[in-house]
């Protein structure tokens, strides 16, 4: 009885804790049940491609500018340039013989003849050939020489009145200063005076038919004595005028001289701006050449010796 009884008791024990058990267990399950459920793991987003840099495309705010591909200078553009170019050339060379051809076919029967363009051109001359009359033959060829210079009257050193008439016979080299000027006029004229000795030295007859003159484009300050004294610095062949204000003008309008008042002080002292033109007279007084500044002294001998003992053709 009694093992029965502790048999009987032990196995009520151990029933008494299988209910706890399973009660314990199922309120744990409960629990675990009605705890939040953790977020469910989501689809990795796609990455994002990398901003497109807008640095050195003049487009600061990411807008889409379209850039230009090339410069507003292409090569077609200076085809066309180029085309227009040697289009215009050849306009002038056929219309100048055009006109030439109109002037030789025009009837001339004296030494007057006919001349083109009288405004801009002198007078053509012409000779009798046995061809017919002919344009005489000069250094500017068919066009003619321009129509530069004229009659003039100005004042030597000695107050003499002189005009171009005087040197009719000789040959000239005419050239428009001031006795102010600080550099270009000396230049110029110890040019001139370097081409004096050089055509004394190697061509003596034609240096004693040549004259050189200075005009004064500067009368108000270039009297008679501050010229004597001007003068004394340079070539003693040299012959200086000068005159009023208007006869001077009027010369230099003849020769369309530049001629301006440049740099004026408070004081009242200036400097005057003209052109730097060496012109060269034949011995009739017509305009035989000019002689820039860029031309080097034995550039205009060599140019002088061509013009006096030219022999024309016919």
């Amino acid at each position: 009885m009694i093992r029965i009884a502790g048999a009987t008791a032990r196995r009520s024990i151990v029933g008494d804790r299988l209910p706890l058990a399973r009660r314990l267990g199922a309120r744990l399950s409960e629990s675990s049940a009605s705890a939040p459920k953790p977020p469910a793991a989501t689809a990795a987003a796609p990455a994002k491609p990398a901003k497109k840099s807008f640095a050195g495309t003049g487009n600061m705010d990411g807008h889409n500018v379209q850039m230009l591909a090339r410069g507003p200078v292409s090569w077609p553009a200076l085809g066309l340039v180029a085309v227009a170019a040697a289009s215009a050339v050849a306009y002038y060379k056929i219309e100048r013989e055009r006109r030439l051809e109109n002037a030789m076919g025009k009837i001339v029967s004296s030494e007057s003849g006919w001349s083109p363009n009288p405004e801009f051109f002198a007078k053509r001359k012409y000779v009798k050939t046995k061809w017919g009359w002919f344009p005489v033959e000069d250094a500017f060829g068919g066009a003619g020489k321009p129509a530069i210079g004229g009659e003039w009257s100005l004042v030597d050193l000695d107050g003499n009145l002189v005009t171009n008439k005087q040197f009719e016979g000789k040959w000239t080299l005419l050239y428009f200063g001031f006795a102010r000027c600080p550099d270009i006029c000396p230049s110029e004229m110890v040019k001139v005076g370097k081409v004096m000795d050089t055509l004394a030295k190697e061509h003596p007859e034609l240096a004693k038919n040549l004259q050189p003159i200075f005009v004064s484009v500067d009368p108000a300050r270039d009297s008679l004595k501050a010229l004597k004294e001007y003068g004394k610095d340079f070539h003693p062949s040299y012959v200086f005028l000068t005159g009023s204000p208007e006869q001077v003008q009027l010369m230099a309008k003849k020769y369309r001289v530049y001629v301006s008042k440049a740099d004026e002080t408070e004081d009242g002292d200036y400097l005057v701006d003209h052109s730097i033109v060496i012109y060269f007279h034949d011995d009739t007084g017509d305009l035989a050449d000019c002689f820039t500044q860029s031309m080097r002294p034995s550039d205009v001998v060599e140019k002088i010796v061509e013009r006096m003992t030219f022999v024309p053709s016919f």
